[in-house]
């Protein structure tokens, strides 16, 4: 097997999650204004966001085929989803709730550990785990007219972005990207050879996916890598699953 910590020893890992579906209420104003496109670390998609925002809007923030939520999650998500410019944020690692996020505990980890998650989103794009975050629901598989499927509508941009980002250096390291995505949020990203890292699955005994029953072991090994490096992924064990690690190309 593979050791991760000695094939990239002198790399600092990026990891890459999904948001989750349930968000946090509330939040504050930046500046007094509320959430702006170019907020963030990934600015530079701000017009993408913006036609994004501007779809929901005028769709009165969605509905329930749309948003996959019915009942008091459905009347939330279209209050959100409408008024989304100005609206209170909250960092992405508070705004970002459930499972995944629950193990990853966020707050437990240093503000230079935390400043390592790329979060690959919907409305957003890219969005790191301190940037401002409003209040939303959309998820990454939807078709927004007039946009159509949001992984294809994002993947040109958002990839060109990602794959830039992952060829920098962080704290003088070059940066190994962690792919931690589910097929759905992976499918808005298209690597290219400027992107080192690895992708890890989390699978069964016999090779099945683990899928939802995975969540909580996604978030606890983010955690552990997060502090202590890649060698939390080579002594990485669990009751229920392994691990399937496979080089990005």
């Amino acid at each position: 097997m593979v050791r991760l910590a000695q094939t990239f020893s002198n790399s600092v890992p990026i990891l890459l999650l999904p948001p989750s579906e349930g968000k946090a209420p509330g939040g504050k104003s930046q500046k007094d204004t509320g959430w702006s496109e170019d907020a963030g670390a990934f600015r530079g998609l701000a017009e993408r966001r913006r036609d994004v925002a501007e779809a929901l809007s005028a769709v009165r923030g969605g509905n329930e085929k749309l948003l996959g939520v019915k009942g008091d999650h459905l009347a939330r998500a279209l209050s959100a989803n409408a008024s989304l410019r100005g609206a209170p944020t909250l960092p992405a690692w508070q705004r970002y709730t459930g499972v995944v996020w629950d193990h990853l505990d966020p707050a437990s980890l240093a503000a230079a550990e935390r400043r390592r998650i790329v979060v690959v989103s919907g409305l957003l794009g890219l969005v790191r785990a301190d940037d401002p975050t409003p209040d939303y629901r959309l998820k990454m598989g939807a078709n927004l007219a007039p946009l159509g499927k949001l992984s294809t509508w994002w993947r040109d941009d958002l990839s060109e972005t990602l794959n830039k980002f992952a060829s920098g250096r962080t704290a003088k390291a070059p940066r190994v990207i962690i792919d931690l995505l589910p097929k759905e949020h992976r499918a808005a990203w298209t690597p290219d050879d400027r992107v080192t890292g690895v992708s890890i699955e989390f699978v069964d005994p016999s090779g099945k996916p683990g899928g939802h029953f995975a969540k909580a072991a996604k978030g606890t090994l983010a955690a552990a890598i997060l502090r202590d490096g890649l060698a939390a992924v080579d002594r990485w064990s669990d009751p229920r699953f392994e691990l399937s690690v496979t080089p990005i190309t």
